[in-house]
């Protein structure tokens, strides 16, 4: 967990992110490093004045602008594709399926890495995976720990689908557009975080964003402050309803995963909310997952890092390399990122949506990438059930567990999956879209 609250967290972290960003940290990252086990308060301290001076190199190769009007003027461009109105709620009840379904799946092992997924799910006679994780009374060897959750998100371990901010985020999102539409702006967004989810079941840029407001800073301000999480992967996980409520229109879902992603993230963090929420309204309106991740794709700065890796991984798919050589690529290119970056975490997900043969092979192929791997399965999911419908997600896996959702979300715990789809269908005002 990283503190937000603890320079030991905060300094080192922020020292990764700049490193990452094109700024010349040089020995502040080991020395941070190295303060933080120490916990040298007064040495952080100055390391963090230090890392606040750094000016980026000049010669860095990327444009990743956080201006919204900017990003909205992209956003503005993308085409609309039909949907077919007899099947929408269909398709919606299967995001909302596929993302519970395949968060549980990926839960146990969050934080892991390739490796130790393969050791750990081959100890469970599950390579490849074909359902939710068993908890082992001994680990392997090879893997040291499971994720906190697994005591109550393994097979077996839960009678509800199990309460995690993945699904959080998409309740407390849809509950947001139930109270304000498409008029929402992000001080209301802020505002309903205080009063609906607690602090705690909240993590890294969230936890940061809403340290912030609770402490007087400017709602504006709240991504930028103390937040070294800014680009990691939680706004794109709180994108997926606006894709839900805007089928066939990624514009409009995009923009609205803007207006929401700018309160905690900055750069690639908010592309890739815009990125899932274009991905997701697309998804309604094709059986073909590269037609909506070349949407999602046009929707963010074609300089960014972000879409750097996610063209790159279209190319690899068009190549008809193998999900092997798709998986090395990601990992050889994207692993200096922190396993909750969104840039590594979103080719995940593409590679598992280009390559997954079917719904259960899409959320293996995202499990087994290791690093987010709830978070990563369950936007698979999501989408996965807007390209295909609820008849793709299987009946096995549905069965008694995954009809109600335990949540943090105040009013929502043990809400049914049926009832958030049927409000979602409630919501859709895209009618021109609609064949």
């Amino acid at each position: 967990m990283h503190d937000v609250l603890d320079d030991r967290d905060l300094v080192p972290d922020e020292a990764q992110q700049l490193a990452h960003s094109g700024y010349p940290v040089g020995d502040l990252l080991p020395r941070a490093t190295r303060a933080a086990s120490d916990g040298d308060y007064t040495d952080l301290a100055a390391i963090k004045k230090e890392l606040g001076r750094l000016q980026r190199d000049p010669q860095w190769a990327y444009q990743e602008t956080s201006d919204p009007e900017q990003l909205r003027a992209l956003i503005d461009q993308l085409p609309a594709v039909a949907v077919d109105r007899d099947t929408l709620f269909d398709r919606i009840h299967g995001a909302w399926l596929g993302r519970c379904v395949g968060n549980t799946m990926g839960k146990p092992v969050e934080g892991l890495t390739p490796s130790e997924v393969e050791i750990y799910l081959k100890a469970v006679g599950q390579w490849p995976q074909t359902g939710y994780i068993p908890l082992l009374d001994e680990l392997p060897a090879g893997v040291s720990h499971l994720h906190e959750s697994a005591p109550y998100a393994s097979a077996g371990l839960f009678t509800d689908v199990p309460r995690d901010d993945d699904i959080d985020w998409t309740i407390l999102n849809l509950s947001l557009l139930e109270r304000f539409g498409d008029s929402i702006g992000t001080t209301q967004i802020a505002t309903a975080w205080l009063d609906a989810l607690p602090f705690t079941q909240t993590f890294t840029a969230e936890r940061a964003a809403y340290r912030n407001v609770i402490r007087g800073v400017p709602v504006e301000d709240a991504a930028g402050t103390d937040n070294p999480y800014r680009e990691w992967i939680g706004a794109l996980i709180r994108g997926d309803v606006f894709g839900y409520t805007h089928p066939g229109d990624p514009a409009a879902a995009a923009r609205l995963a803007l207006t929401d992603a700018v309160f905690s993230h900055v750069a690639n963090g908010i592309y890739g909310e815009v990125w899932a929420a274009a991905v997701v309204a697309t998804s309604f309106g094709t059986a073909d997952p590269a037609v909506a991740l070349r949407t999602g794709l046009d929707a963010i700065p074609s300089a960014s890092r972000l879409a750097e890796a996610l063209r790159h991984i279209l190319d690899l798919h068009e190549q008809n390399v193998s999900v092997t050589d798709a998986l090395g690529w990601a990992h050889d290119h994207l692993g200096h990122y922190n396993w909750v970056h969104t840039i590594n975490n979103a080719a995940f997900i593409s590679i598992a949506l280009l390559w997954g043969r079917n719904f259960t092979d899409a959320i293996a192929i995202s499990v087994a990438a290791g690093n987010d791997t709830d978070s990563t399965a369950a936007t698979v999911g999501s989408i996965y059930g807007a390209l295909h419908g609820s008849a793709a997600i299987p009946t096995d896996l549905i069965g008694t567990t995954h009809v109600h959702v335990r949540s943090a979300v105040k009013d929502f715990d043990r809400v049914s999956i049926r009832e958030l789809a049927e409000r979602t269908l409630s919501l859709v005002t895209t009618t021109e879209v609609l064949a």
